[in-house]
C-alpha cells in the first residue's frame, strides 16, 4: 500500500520523522487510507506508555513492552516503523474476543510483518503482564505504569480502525519519542 506511493511499509534505520508525517497523513487521507499512530512518549526499564491517534485525533493511550536492542521474546516492543495492519480471524484472541463482544467482533487488529515478531495485536489490557510485545490500549497512570478503562478504549479505538482493517486499508507508525 505505502510501497507504491514510495513509503517503506516496514521498519528502517533512520526512517521518516516529523516531516514526513504530514506526507504520510496527506497520502493516507487522500487514499482513504486510516493511518494511527504509536507515539511512545514515555517508558522505564518495563514498560512503555504511547499517545495513540488515528487520522491525527488522539483516541487513547498505549502500553507495551519495553525497549530491547536485542529482542527477548515476549518481552519486547516492536521496532519504530510503519506497518499495515490487517484483521486475524483465528487464535485464541480472536475467539475470546468474539465470545465477548459478539457481532460487533470481526477480528484481532494485527500488525504486520514486522521482523522477528508474530501475531503483534493491539488488544485490552491494564499492566506490562498483560502484554507480549503486543499494544493494550486504555487511559494512561504513569505512576503505576498501567492503562486503566481498557476495555471501553479498545471499543472506541475498535469501532474506529477495524472498518479500514477489514478493507486492507489501515497502517501503523510507531515513533520512539520516549528518549531510549
Amino acid at each position: 500500500m505505502l510501497a507504491e506511493a514510495g513509503f517503506y511499509a516496514g521498519n528502517i534505520d533512520g526512517w521518516w520523522g516529523p516531516k514526513s508525517r504530514n506526507a504520510i497523513v496527506e497520502y493516507c487521507s487522500a487514499q482513504g487510507i486510516t493511518h494511527v499512530r504509536v507515539d511512545r512518549n514515555k517508558s522505564n526499564a518495563d514498560v512503555t506508555i504511547s499517545r495513540v491517534y488515528a487520522n491525527g485525533k488522539f483516541i487513547c493511550h498505549g502500553l507495551e513492552d519495553e525497549y530491547r536492542a536485542v529482542k527477548k521474546w515476549g518481552d519486547t516492543r516492536i521496532p519504530a516503523g510503519t506497518y499495515n495492519m490487517a484483521m486475524r480471524t483465528k487464535g485464541g484472541f480472536h475467539n475470546r474476543y468474539k465470545r465477548m463482544f459478539g457481532a460487533q467482533h470481526k477480528g484481532m487488529l494485527h500488525v504486520l510483518h514486522v521482523k522477528n515478531f508474530k501475531y503483534i495485536l493491539h488488544h485490552i489490557g491494564n499492566y506490562d503482564k498483560d502484554t507480549a510485545g503486543c499494544l493494550l490500549l486504555g487511559r494512561a497512570d504513569y505512576k503505576a505504569w498501567a492503562v486503566w478503562q481498557s476495555k471501553k478504549a479498545y471499543l472506541r479505538y475498535y469501532k474506529l480502525v477495524a472498518p479500514a482493517a477489514i478493507k486492507g486499508k489501515l497502517i501503523v507508525t510507531y515513533e520512539d519519542n520516549d528518549n531510549i
